[in-house]
């Protein structure tokens, strides 16, 4: 009905509306263009980020580190040799958890590549240009270079506090994409349904779930309920087998489960989900959400929720003791901070962590902690062999 009125207006009508309707729009994306020092964005990335406070961040919807150690180094060559580099989208967060920050829209791969060479993580590799610096590390460089290096300045396109969630993450789709495009999780139902999609769909649609875990209007729509509950069980039964790819490792799992899913082991993984979701409403008072925030973080449900189920696993008649106590902690925020890894041994930490507090035992870090919190090349996803000799490497600057 309401294209038929705006059909039946004048064309000069119309074209005022059109104006008034862009001049609206327009305000939503208002925005300023900056010149940032590398260190002092990388500073303002990194300070406060321990307890998830700092005033550069990237946000949960964003993806994980997917530049292999060969992608950052070129990056960091390309700034080096005063290459031209993508600008960096910013949003001022004008409500909610992170109020005042800059939310990363655009350019997450690049300022943690940043952040990973000038921390001294990053050891460079696979260079095509600057060939004699292949194998150093920031701290290698002379001390002339790497003060020319942190004053380099990086554009950032920063819109104000006037653009809200759902205006920043249609820019990302656009940004990435030319459009709106599918979660994994809408593209997981197109192509890989059967009866554990269904099964995870139903368990999506727990009362009690929905209550533990506030998520905006938005996000329910594009079904990051459903990604939360495939991450549980794939990461509850298997997160020992978890390498490096969390989308790979979750379709994986999805793709197996609903090969293989029986009524009885339907049931039993039923009953293991509400147990949680009953233990965590009782014990810990803010459900799955940091206390003071609104949201919650896929990575802070994923370590409560399988290390609760670990440690109902192990004792089924628990009775905590004051979870306050490490709940929010900066230790535990470290484990569970926005931009925290998905390496392996990070992913481990983060549920031991809650499971052996709950049990009330000694938290021991994963043998490979060090070696991944050391190194970028570690931490990061290996470069596969036909890559080498690409000089086209696809999203080099996302």
């Amino acid at each position: 009905m309401a294209d038929e009125v705006q059909l039946m207006l004048a064309d000069s009508e119309r074209a005022v509306l059109v104006d008034q309707q862009i001049e609206e729009l327009q305000k939503i994306t208002d925005y300023e263009i900056k010149e940032w020092p590398i260190g002092v964005l990388v500073e303002k990335f990194t300070s406060g980020r321990e307890t998830d406070e700092s005033e550069i961040f990237i946000p949960d919807y964003q993806r994980d580190m997917v530049w292999t150690p060969k992608q950052q180094s070129r990056f960091i060559e390309s700034i080096l040799i005063k290459l031209p580099v993508p600008f960096i989208f910013a949003a001022d967060v004008g409500q909610g958890d992170r109020e005042g920050a800059l939310e990363i829209i655009d350019g997450s791969q690049r300022i943690r590549t940043l952040d990973n060479f000038l921390s001294n993580k990053l050891e460079l590799v696979g260079l095509k240009k600057l060939t004699q610096a292949t194998g150093m590390r920031f701290s290698d460089l002379s001390k002339p270079r790497q003060m020319r290096f942190k004053r380099t300045t990086v554009r950032v396109i920063e819109l104000t506090e006037k653009a809200d969630e759902d205006a920043r993450r249609e820019m990302f789709d656009r940004l990435n994409s030319g459009g709106t495009r599918l979660t994994t999780m809408e593209i997981r139902r197109g192509v890989v349904d059967g009866p554990f999609m269904t099964f995870i769909t139903e368990c999506a649609a727990n009362e009690q779930f929905k209550a533990l875990v506030p998520l905006s209007e938005r996000n329910a729509n594009r079904k990051e309920y459903e990604e939360f509950v495939l991450r549980y069980f794939a990461y509850l039964n298997n997160y020992q087998g978890f390498q490096k790819s969390v989308d790979d490792f979750l379709t994986d799992y999805l793709k197996s489960k609903n090969g293989s899913l029986l009524e009885a082991d339907k049931q039993a993984m039923l009953q293991e989900f509400v147990r949680m979701l009953d233990f965590v409403h009782q014990h810990f008072p803010n459900g799955f959400k940091r206390t003071s925030y609104k949201t919650v973080p896929r990575i802070r449900f994923e370590a409560i929720a399988v290390g609760v189920s670990l440690a109902l696993r192990e004792k089924p008649d628990l009775a905590p003791g004051n979870i306050d106590q490490w709940l929010d902690s900066i230790e535990f925020i470290k484990h569970t901070r926005s931009d925290a890894s998905n390496s392996r041994p990070k992913l481990v930490n983060r549920i031991h962590y809650v499971r052996d507090n709950l049990l009330g035992k000694a938290f021991e870090e994963d043998p490979d902690t060090a070696k991944v919190e050391n190194s970028a090349n570690a931490d990061s996803p290996p470069d596969p062999p036909e890559e080498e000799g690409n000089v086209n490497q696809l999203g080099l600057f996302s």
